[in-house]
């Protein structure tokens, strides 16, 4: 069961969490960071004591990646990685700014 809120800065919405400590990403938040099921989510801990939820991209999402990025480059994959996960956050963090 879950319960929704709406406030002026950002959405919410209350999940239950069951006794193994598991509960569901809502249908809208999925959709709107393209998880998709079975997958992995991240949590992450800002400095001011925030938690993020961010998408863990599958290998196969992976795969090609630093061909796509960068044909001819000695830069290590990495930090082509490293790179493209700062871009995303970085992207992601405009689209859902914290307080």
């Amino acid at each position: 069961m879950s319960k929704s809120e709406s406030s002026s800065d950002s959405e919410k919405e209350v999940v239950a969490v069951s006794k193994h400590g598991q509960a569901t990403i809502p249908k809208r938040f999925r959709e709107k960071l393209e998880i998709d099921a079975p997958g992995k989510v991240l949590f992450r801990e800002t400095e001011d004591g925030d938690v993020i939820v961010e998408r863990v991209r599958s290998a196969s999402e992976m795969q090609g990646f630093a061909a796509r990025s960068e044909a001819s480059t000695d830069v290590p994959a990495t930090e082509l990685l490293r790179e493209k996960r700062e871009r995303d956050r970085s992207d992601r963090d405009d689209r859902f700014p914290s307080k």
